[in-house]
């Protein structure tokens, strides 16, 4: 469950910002991403280094106000910083040992979302749930048998 329990996190994140229309999910998620960035300052497990490291992720977070990229950068970093801290002992949340571990593998989930360009999972869950099958592009030929003639001969 302790590895589990992080990806359904993960998921539910993307599920949850799926309700926020575009530009304001990339902006919000911008900010969430500045957020994690300061989130062991607090702790201090590692010294000094929490600074740059918090600073590094607010200048991420300043250039994923336009871009999903970056916010998935950031997020790619806060694993990493998730995963020294775990090594090191020193946990996001102090009375749960694993907690850094569990922050490492939720991170990469969201990080995947947003370097997907974050699209809104709750759309294409309604788009497969009328056809049955995901949505395609503007004029594609979905339930259109093969004979059909094609929309553009003449």
């Amino acid at each position: 469950m302790q590895y589990i329990a992080p990806i359904a996190i993960g998921i539910l994140y993307a599920l949850l910002m799926s309700l926020v229309r575009e530009p304001h999910r990339r902006r919000l998620n911008a900010v969430m991403v500045a957020g994690a960035g300061a989130a062991y300052l607090s702790g201090g497990g590692m010294g000094g280094w929490e600074f740059p490291f918090t600073a590094l992720l607010a200048y991420v977070a300043f250039r994923g106000l336009e871009s999903w990229t970056w916010i998935g950068v950031g997020w790619l970093l806060h694993t990493a910083w998730d995963i020294v801290h775990h090594v090191k002992g020193a946990p996001i949340i102090p009375f749960a040992q694993t907690s850094s571990l569990g922050c490492a593998i939720c991170d990469p989930v969201i990080a995947l979302w947003c370097m997907r360009g974050g699209p809104s999972l709750v759309d294409l869950l309604r788009g497969r749930r009328r056809s049955g099958k995901p949505r395609t592009g503007p004029g594609s030929r979905e339930g259109v048998s093969p004979e059909s003639p094609s929309p553009t001969s003449g």
